[in-house]
């Protein structure tokens, strides 16, 4: 009998303590649970605050524009810093610190209340121009249009940005080929070919930043093993140190630029079809197929 009751005691202390661990495995989950929400909540809040953070600098920038008063404007520029200031704060301060987030938030309803007042101020500095001159009308027409305005700017200013770095990026054009002997004569054959050129032109483009530029070559085998005369030879390419064939440096003006980069052939060269990247800047400026036959 008091065997039978050990065993029960036993049986019962199991049940109990699998409730236990199925009650904190559910605890751990529902926090875990609970956790990933406030951390996804936080970064929710963060972005929307640097949104708003974004818009009020904006408005001081386009306030700026619409005021002919060398005092106003510069208080209008203290605060735009101080704006900015806390802008750069926050996007260094990590999602999980509430504290600082909170705080950050109550910043925003001060500075925002400051802009109201210097909004009255430049009202009523408008008013009174008005009533001078037609020039001062004009002002108050570009305020009025700034302010309708600055949303689209705003919406508009990344799109903005992001075409003005695609326009300035370098672009190659008229890429060929060219297999020479050791007599620099053109040849088709794979086992007279002694230099390969890449001939090509760096199109013109104003909006790219004048100075020195070095253009890189990779010449990729048909088995895509790389040309290389080391592999030590790397630039960086989206965030990675890739191996290029060869390279040379210019001085670009922003007009169109014809140059070359050659290959010397010191290894075997099988026969099927080759590619040639051609890079500056970190970007990829233009491509090539090409076929070496026996």
């Amino acid at each position: 009998m008091e065997k039978i009751n050990n065993k029960h005691a036993w049986i019962a202390g199991a049940c109990v303590l699998a409730i236990i661990t199925v009650g904190a495995a559910c605890y751990i989950l529902y926090q875990n649970k609970r956790m990933k929400e406030y951390r996804l909540q936080s970064e929710l809040i963060k972005e929307e605050l640097a949104d708003e953070y974004n818009d009020l600098s904006n408005q001081y920038e386009g306030f700026k524009m619409t005021v002919n008063n060398d005092s106003l404007i510069a208080k209008l520029e203290s605060e735009q810093m101080k704006v900015q200031r806390l802008q750069e704060e926050l996007r260094t301060v990590k999602s999980t610190n509430a504290k600082r987030i909170n705080e950050l938030m109550r910043e925003l309803k001060t500075l925002r209340t400051v802009m109201q007042n210097y909004i009255q101020q430049i009202d009523s500095l408008n008013r009174l121009n008005e009533q001078l001159t037609a020039e001062n009308r004009t002002v108050t027409a570009k305020y009025n249009m700034a302010a309708q305005t600055l949303s689209q700017l705003s919406q508009e200013k990344a799109k903005l940005t992001e075409t003005i770095q695609m326009a300035s990026q370098l672009d190659a054009s008229n890429i060929s080929v060219i297999c020479l002997n050791r007599k620099n004569k053109t040849t088709d054959k794979i086992d007279k070919t002694d230099k390969i050129e890449v001939r090509f032109i760096i199109n013109k483009n104003i909006t790219a930043t004048p100075g020195e530029k070095t253009i890189y070559i990779r010449i990729q085998k048909p088995d895509d093993d790389v040309l290389v005369k080391s592999r030590a030879n790397v630039f960086t390419y989206e965030n990675k140190e890739i191996n290029y064939s060869a390279k040379r440096s210019i001085e670009y003006t922003g007009e169109e630029y014809p140059m070359s980069i050659y290959w010397q052939v010191e290894e075997y060269l099988m026969p099927g079809t080759y590619r040639v990247d051609l890079f500056a800047d970190g970007n990829r400026i233009g491509q090539k197929l090409f076929l070496l036959e026996k």
